[in-house]
């Protein structure tokens, strides 16, 4: 084979691998740092909350997700491309905590509105319920955006082929960038339209993303039913 037969194969395999969908291919991976910002803010959001709506003091479970969050990012400080089963473990655990106690603070909530144990100032606890909506939609964002597809160090390893949400670019590539794969910021997306439409925007493939999708479209629900309840009572 001549050099310009081995020049135009290689140009021909590269075009092939380039017309293959960036989602299904091998890729550097996703940015370390979206995470960190995104679990820092719930952290912040779980501190806001009165010490009455966590189980132990509310300056306690942010801490030891932070510093979770920070062993994990000094292990990989940059690209979430490295398949290890000690860190998705630690991953996983983090976000446990994060949503556990978010669920804590949510039934909390819930039970304090319902009985009426609130007093007269609503402010707060509607500020409370407010902050608790939102930690919701940053944990069910980092839980799909955990499991899709075996995580982001899965994906950038394209170890499956088969989505676990369907995204528009997946559906329609020849509208979407040669480089785009979905990112945590297109699961903060479908979490926030989850828990404002309660329906996803992108639709849920495995039984697994349909019943997530369906438990968070049910707690957004009745968050927002009682806060709306409340501030309705208030205003009368």
């Amino acid at each position: 084979m001549s050099d310009i037969q081995r020049h135009t194969l290689t140009e021909e395999i590269e075009d092939a691998a380039r017309r293959i969908p960036a989602w299904l291919r091998v890729t550097e991976g996703e940015s370390r740092w979206p995470v960190v910002v995104l679990i820092v803010v719930a952290a912040g959001l779980q501190l806001a909350l009165p010490d009455r709506l966590t189980f132990v003091h509310r300056w306690v479970m942010p801490g030891i997700e932070l510093v979770l969050l920070a062993a994990l990012t000094m292990a990989s400080p940059r690209r979430l491309d490295r398949e290890s089963a000690t860190l998705r473990f630690w991953s996983l655990a983090l976000l446990t905590l994060l949503s556990a106690a978010n669920v804590f603070s949510a039934v909390t909530l819930a039970t304090i509105l319902i009985t009426g144990q609130g007093g007269s100032d609503a402010g707060p606890l509607l500020a409370a319920g407010a902050a608790i909506w939102l930690t919701n939609i940053i944990a069910f964002a980092l839980w799909y955006w955990q499991f899709d597809r075996g995580g982001p160090a899965a994906r950038a390893h394209a170890r499956r082929r088969t989505p676990d949400f369907l995204f528009v670019q997946m559906q329609a590539p020849t509208m979407a960038a040669a480089d785009w794969e979905p990112r945590l910021v297109d699961y903060l997306y479908l979490s926030f339209s989850n828990a404002t439409a309660f329906g996803p925007s992108d639709v849920p493939l495995s039984r697994w993303a349909k019943l997530t999708a369906m438990a968070q479209a049910l707690v957004s629900l009745v968050t927002v039913a009682l806060i709306v309840a409340r501030a309705v009572s208030v205003l009368k």
